[in-house]
């Protein structure tokens, strides 16, 4: 009980050491080996709390084994960005410094998220992981003719306001139903009205913030204009941590619903088809990299969401699983565009030309993450995919399966233009790439990591599964770990997983 909240405290702690080091001039050094330290220090606080389990602040903080998992995951994150991001050349020199308290401060804000099992710190949770993005992409340094980080910093902040208002909304209609703000309360007390039209109201409201984290259509249209304005290194936290974190509030409210909820189903599965089509479509035509991995991720997102239409253990497994494999995949092209990048400018396709000999590191490095999130075997994308379509299936939504295989389809062809370019082009004139240590690792761990997740996905499936079923967001007559198509072969996921008591 005395060290379950210390992940917490060391990223708080943290923040405030670095507030401490802005406050003199010309700290930016000092401040990033701080974020590194801190960074490294919550990895170690993770590991030593994991399966430490409390409930916290008058049980509106549960920690258990899902948001100790996560949280070890955000804390890897918030690493590899750092190690990643190199010299920040295209931030402005006098607020670099800032820009790792704002960094920290909102990882901080995404592991709290993951323990919140009441409204109100729900909410202010999310405020405190949103916030400092906001300020985080108008910090990009001015451009001759070039200002579109501050259309990018408006656009993310008003379409996060809005679809947090909405989500207020959403959850007023909750405590009007149950009088409560408490997670674990609400669900009892909803059930009885579940299928009425103002609990189904308020359940869609409410997933809108979260939606809006995730880029899931309708709350896609920043994603790709604040990719492309904001830096390369913001660019590739806003796509990888706070998705990972509106996965894994989704799931727990997505389990205030029955499981044969077929509202919420519906709604979910109207959502993932959308995601996935539009994403998909518009990235056929992007030149810029950034803006093709936003339409790109609009697209995951989708698939995200097939895993939750499932509305059981088995979905939501393969939600979690999927989005911690986007982590990787998303920042295995984003350390490529952050050093092939000159200045930190951004990265046009055309632009990769010749990389397998500018840097045949950089190249492999590209080529595993493009050929996973294509959900080519035998990494990460491929298995993920597997298992989120194997859930849809089992509870009977073929429709949704088909379409999210011919989205499969559709997306291999941008991403094989990515390869065409590194891979298959001349490099003319463009300058080879000479890598530092920490970019070596980092590409190194990335390629590992997808490998491993993708050929070996057992231990890490079975623990996100265990999590899951001991978190109580399953119904308990849901076969645990278990995917079966209805009137097909039969994949059982526990196969992938040690076996658990």
């Amino acid at each position: 009980m005395d060290t379950v909240f210390l992940p917490e405290l060391v990223l708080l702690l943290g923040a405030l050491v670095i507030f401490a080091v802005t406050l003199g001039e010309s700290r930016t050094r000092q401040a990033r080996t701080a974020a590194l330290v801190v960074a490294l220090a919550g990895i170690a606080a993770c590991l030593l709390c994991l399966g430490r389990e409390a409930v916290l602040f008058d049980g509106a903080y549960r920690v258990d084994l899902f948001s100790q998992v996560l949280k070890l995951v955000f804390a890897c994150g918030f690493a590899l960005i750092l190690l990643l991001s190199g010299e920040l050349p295209d931030i402005r020199q006098d607020v670099k410094p800032e820009y790792y308290f704002f960094l920290t401060v909102s990882v901080s804000g995404l592991t709290m998220l993951v323990s919140c099992i009441d409204l109100i710190t729900l909410i202010i949770a999310l405020e405190v992981s949103a916030f400092p993005l906001y300020l985080m992409v108008p910090m990009r340094r001015e451009g001759e003719g070039r200002r579109s980080q501050m259309e990018s910093a408006i656009k993310y902040m008003m379409f996060g306001i809005a679809a947090n208002g909405l989500m207020f909304v959403g959850m007023s209609y909750l405590f009007g139903l149950t009088g409560t703000t408490s997670l674990p309360k609400i669900l009892p007390l909803l059930s009885p009205v579940v299928n009425s039209p103002l609990a189904i109201a308020g359940l869609g409201l409410m997933f809108c913030g979260l939606f809006y984290k995730l880029a899931v259509f309708p709350f896609h249209f920043w994603t790709p204009d604040v990719y492309q304005g904001a830096s390369n290194e913001t660019a590739a936290l806003v796509a990888s941590l706070p998705k990972i974190g509106g996965v894994a509030v989704l799931v727990r409210l997505i389990s205030l619903a029955q499981p044969d909820h077929h509202a919420v189903a519906l709604l979910l599965a109207i959502l993932a088809t959308a995601s996935m089509c539009y994403g998909n479509l518009i990235a056929l035509v992007q030149k810029d990299f950034k803006r093709l991995l936003g339409f790109s991720g609009i697209a995951h997102a989708g698939y995200a969401v097939v895993g939750l239409v499932a509305m059981n253990e088995a979905g939501y497994t393969a939600a979690v699983y999927y989005i911690v494999g986007y982590l990787l995949m998303v920042l295995a092209c984003f350390v490529v565009i952050c050093r092939v990048s000159r200045d930190g400018q951004n990265v046009a396709i055309e632009e990769l030309a010749g990389l397998h000999r500018r840097s045949p590191l950089l190249a492999l490095t590209l080529a595993v993450g493009v050929f996973a999130l294509a959900g080519i075997p035998p990494f990460v994308g491929f298995m993920g995919k597997l298992t989120l379509l194997t859930a849809a299936l089992g509870k009977g939504y073929l429709a949704l399966v088909i379409i999210a295989v011919v989205n499969a389809a559709i997306a291999v062809y941008y991403y094989l233009c990515v390869i065409r370019e590194a891979w298959f082009r001349d490099p003319g004139d463009l300058p080879s790439i000479t890598l530092s240590w920490p970019t070596r690792a980092v590409c190194a761990l990335l390629i590992a990591g997808i490998l491993a997740l993708g050929v070996v996905p057992g231990r890490v499936v079975g623990t996100i599964s265990t999590s899951i079923a001991r978190a109580g967001l399953v119904s308990p007559a849901v076969p645990a770990a278990k995917m079966a198509s209805g009137g097909g072969a039969v994949i059982d996921i526990s196969r992938l997983a040690p076996a658990t008591e």
